[in-house]
């Protein structure tokens, strides 16, 4: 399923980019410059709208405050929440928790949540220059993977090269979104562990998120339906 990430702080822009896509894809991601400007109330308005909201937030904190949070975008209505696998064990259960309540208190759906894995920016060298790991990259995906799923998340976002090591750690029951998606007529930009949509899909991704190669197009919409073409023949 396609996740239109609309990257960009111009609500102006936001609102057109809403109604050219309208009817292509349920799915829409709010990072920090959108919510910026839209604020929670975005969940009801999009949702009016026929969208379905991925809330990239990636929160990363002490516990308690991660859970307040989550438990809080839960109650405003977003879809989809992540968060920093990497902020631990504790941290992603009290989360999950909290959606729980929030959900049952206010007799909404339950949110999926997900573990942040390692950025796509991120390549093999980056990653062992910066983190000094003993791992390699794909195992300390792998090991956060397992760690989002023991704390009780839905599933994960990682690069959609690491989508066939996860499905076999953690089942087909997991849910895999994939940034990192570029068609071969776009730009990679500052992505580095990338493939195409139909490359993602066939992996087994169950989401891909893509911003820049739709809404920096001369014609969002079309970009957009090309794109799902390409998932189609996968």
């Amino acid at each position: 399923m396609l996740i239109v990430a609309l990257d960009t702080g111009e609500r102006k822009e936001i609102d057109t980019l809403v109604a050219q896509l309208a009817g292509i894809g349920s799915w829409v991601k709010i990072g920090f410059q959108a919510f910026s400007v839209l604020g929670h109330s975005c969940f009801k308005g999009l949702r009016e709208k026929g969208y379905r909201v991925f809330l990239d937030l990636k929160f990363h904190d002490i516990p308690s405050t991660v859970a307040r949070d989550v438990g809080t975008m839960t109650k405003h209505g977003a879809h989809m929440i992540n968060m920093h696998a990497s902020g631990g064990f504790e941290m992603m259960q009290g989360a999950r928790k909290s959606a729980e309540n929030a959900a049952a208190e206010n007799n909404i759906p339950m949110p999926i949540l997900l573990g942040v894995t390692v950025l796509t920016s991120i390549d093999e060298d980056g990653f062992q220059q910066n983190f000094g790991s003993e791992r390699q990259l794909t195992k300390q995906v792998v090991y956060l993977a397992q760690l989002a799923q023991e704390a009780g998340l839905s599933g994960v976002v990682a690069s959609p090269l690491e989508i066939e090591p996860i499905r076999r750690a953690c089942g087909d029951d997991f849910i895999i979104v994939t940034p990192g998606i570029r068609p071969t007529w776009a730009s990679r930009g500052d992505q580095r562990r990338i493939t195409t949509p139909a490359e993602a899909i066939d992996r087994g991704a169950n989401y891909i998120v893509v911003g820049r190669p739709i809404i920096a197009a001369d014609d969002p919409l079309a970009a957009a339906e090309m794109i799902l073409e390409e998932m189609r023949g996968a």
